[in-house]
């Protein structure tokens, strides 16, 4: 296996030699393209089946001193899935959204995610540093495209990467030649809004 490794001690790897075709520069290139315009998802599970979530207003409270408990603080989220690689670009959800574009980050560090951005919006999530980035880029531009949004908000964490989520959005309003009303929300590593 190298210099430092001569067999693998688990037995997991093993090298064989064998006769290959030569590489083929053009066909990996077209493979990287393939999986990079994957759209749709050629199967519908159970789990990643767009759905509406119908939501009943919370009770008022009954006077303006009365704290809500943490258990009685309800989710604001109003479709499935939200991770944007599973989202259906052409979910009717979409048509006319306020759409609220996150890092996956942002709902761990902010405490109140769910009544501050969540609420009347539907929701979409990615991580520009762990995810294909193009992908996310081509998924906005169908979603701005085909759904007459009425907004975008971007929310993102403070740290560089996640720049890249923003570029994205921005990227796909300029592909789809649809301006959408814009507003970024940068939220910091201490959970405060920057």
């Amino acid at each position: 296996l190298g210099d430092c490794l001569p067999e693998c001690s688990a037995g997991a790897i093993e090298i064989i030699e064998r006769e290959s075709l030569p590489y083929d520069e053009e066909k990996v290139k077209d493979k990287k393209e393939d999986i990079g315009k994957k759209h749709s998802i050629p199967y519908e599970c159970p789990g990643i089946a767009s759905k509406v979530i119908e939501r009943k207003p919370a009770a008022v409270k009954k006077s303006e001193k009365e704290e809500v408990s943490e258990s009685e603080v309800q989710s604001e989220l109003r479709q499935w899935p939200v991770q944007l690689n599973l989202v259906n670009p052409r979910a009717p959800y979409l048509k006319n959204a306020d759409l609220l574009v996150a890092a996956d980050c942002t709902a761990y560090a902010y405490a109140n995610f769910h009544k501050d951005f969540i609420k009347n919006h539907i929701t979409v999530i990615g991580c520009s540093k762990l995810d294909d980035n193009q992908y996310y880029k081509e998924k906005l531009t169908e979603i701005i495209k085909n759904n007459n949004l009425r907004s975008i908000t971007v929310v993102r964490m403070e740290v560089p990467c996640c720049g890249g989520i923003v570029n994205a959005v921005k990227t796909a309003m300029l592909n789809a030649k649809v301006i959408v009303p814009y507003k970024e929300v940068v939220i910091g590593i201490d959970g405060s809004i920057k």
